[in-house]
């Protein structure tokens, strides 16, 4: 089945529901889930977090027409700012045109650091770690056999050392493959587990062993073609002359950046992962060449087509936390069907890459602000106080003056009330008239 749905979003919130569960084969309950207000439910909220006193919620939107490595999803985003589910459900439709994005990952390899302060013998210290790695391997393979035999575990050991201004810091790094899963609470465990080891074998003292969220060994790739029959030669050359700005400015790098995450922390929102781990990671990576850059990039191909690239540091999980806690989470990554982190991390990636492309677009035609607000309206209306159908009529005078604001909207509703006001008076007198003439008659 096509997860091209024409007109998904113009169709009754019934038939969107009968549609996402034809093509992801939901049961009654999945949708009941979904559509209920109260998904979470307290006991389990108590179990996630501390202090519980209640739930919050975000809009859940489904982005159509992806395809990703010539497989359809539809995809959950969660995301309470308007405009974005739109705008990568459109650039996905523009994609498909090329097949769709090509997405490549890494193995699920993260970094576990170890903070040694004091070694007398920095040098001597990293050969003796290195010639020592099998017996640090099986002290924490050894207590985690479960993940070994799922083919993850300890693979290989870094040593370096800066300078700092409380003295050298020897950092061992230690690679771990945590296969489906986020990975931070086996890494922890594992850091925790080797620090003693450490001390005795370098004379130093620990003082951080936990995961790094710089996962540069968990990197994600997506690339996608746009042809220039369907956006224009313009276009392209406009969104080239954006991208640079990005290229040589971190101002505007940071707001390019913002547009990529946009999609990314949806769906790690959606599938209850840890975006702000994501976030830390992503922003690290745009800055480890020492300046703040872009984390897609795009060029023109020989065809003159306009090709997208992105490249980041993404770890997303499907077991531990609250992925297989939360309902709504378990039903995101039933919708998507996915059968490994690497998957949801491809997944979330070329979601990135296509708001960027979308906002890049919507920049150089329109403005943003003109084509964000149209998608605005009904926002804007409810903002300045407006109510049912007056949330209508308020988005549709504002979209035919194209003066999508708050304060136009604060005098329509004005107007529109002084008006129901007027009508209701003259109603409320012709209905007195007609009983003091009825009366009259008698």
């Amino acid at each position: 089945m096509s997860s091209r749905i024409s007109g998904f979003h113009k169709l009754p919130l019934k038939r969107r529901l009968k549609a996402l569960k034809a093509f992801s084969g939901l049961s009654k309950d999945d949708i009941k889930i979904l559509t209920h207000n109260s998904a979470l439910e307290e006991k389990t909220a108590d179990i996630m977090i501390e202090n519980v006193v209640g739930t919050t919620q975000l809009p859940i939107g489904i982005a159509t027409n992806f395809r990703i490595n010539n497989k359809d999803y539809l995809i959950p985003m969660a995301i309470e700012e308007s405009s974005v589910v739109a705008a990568a459900s459109h650039a996905a439709k523009l994609a498909r045109e090329s097949g769709g994005f090509i997405a490549t990952s890494d193995e699920p390899i993260m970094i576990g650091q170890i903070q040694l302060m004091g070694v007398k013998n920095i040098s001597k210290a990293k050969r003796d770690i290195v010639a020592k790695f099998n017996e640090i391997k099986n002290l924490v393979n050894n207590n985690d056999s479960i993940l070994e035999k799922l083919g993850g575990g300890m693979k290989e050991i870094e040593v370096r050392s800066v300078s700092s201004g409380r003295g050298d810091i020897l950092i061992v790094h230690i690679l771990v493959d945590v296969r489906d899963a986020m990975g931070a609470n086996a890494v922890n465990t594992y850091c925790e587990t080797i620090a003693p080891y450490l001390e005795k074998l370098t004379g130093g003292r620990s003082v951080l062993k936990i995961i790094s969220n710089l996962a540069v060994k968990r990197m994600v790739r997506v690339r996608a073609v746009w042809k220039k029959a369907l956006i224009g030669k313009d276009v392209i050359d406009g969104i080239l002359d954006a991208y640079e700005l990005a290229c040589v400015d971190p101002y505007r790098a940071a707001t390019h950046n913002k547009g990529v995450m946009n999609g990314i922390d949806s769906v790690i929102i959606a599938t209850c992962n840890d975006w702000r781990a994501v976030e830390a990671g992503a922003h690290a990576y745009a800055s480890i060449s020492g300046t703040y850059s872009p984390l897609t990039k795009y060029e023109k191909n020989k065809n003159g087509d306009l090709v997208g690239m992105i490249e980041l540091p993404l770890a997303a999980g499907l077991v531990g936390g609250a992925t297989r806690i939360h309902p709504i989470a378990k039903i995101s990554l039933k919708i998507m069907g996915v059968k490994s982190a690497k998957e949801l991390a491809e997944i979330a990636a070329s979601v990135g890459l296509a708001n960027n492309f979308a906002a890049l677009r919507a920049m150089v035609r329109e403005g943003i602000r003109r084509g964000h607000m149209k998608l605005h309206e009904t926002n804007i209306a409810a903002n300045a106080g407006g109510h049912d159908e007056e949330i209508d009529t308020v988005a549709r005078q504002m979209i035919k003056e194209d003066m999508i604001t708050v304060s136009r909207a604060h005098e329509i509703l004005k107007t529109i009330r002084s008006d129901n006001r007027k009508k209701a008076i003259k109603r409320i007198i012709k209905n007195v008239e007609k009983k003091v003439s009825h009366k009259k008659k008698k």
